[in-house]
């Protein structure tokens, strides 16, 4: 599995595959990942973007953003759940044909 460590005045080190729900590609290569409580952003040439969805299991949901399949709690109304719809979640909005990918995924 791959260790993201940050520097900024601490150190920040996460698990890309238990840690973050998803992530976003910014101009100039600016990855924002996403946790249940935080998120940090850190730049990253596009070969170490390439190995991160290649190791971890990524999926790319829209041009800019790729989401843990294992993380996401449930597919409906046109999004992506990160934990339960009723309480303190976070969602994504996707397309009906990126739902039914998902879905066809989290089955198998």
């Amino acid at each position: 599995m791959m260790s993201v460590a940050l520097e900024a005045k601490s150190v920040y080190e996460f698990e890309v595959a238990t840690d973050i729900l998803f992530f976003k590609v910014g101009s100039h290569n600016l990855v924002s990942f996403h946790g249940r409580n935080y998120h940090i952003k850190k730049r990253m040439s596009a070969e170490q973007l390439q190995k991160l969805v290649a190791e971890t299991g990524f999926v790319q949901v829209r041009s800019d953003c790729y989401v843990n399949v294992g993380k996401i709690s449930s597919v409906e109304d046109d999004h992506l759940y990160f934990g339960q719809k009723n309480g303190d979640c976070k969602a994504i909005p996707v397309t009906r044909r990126k739902q039914q990918l998902i879905k066809d995924i989290m089955r198998s």
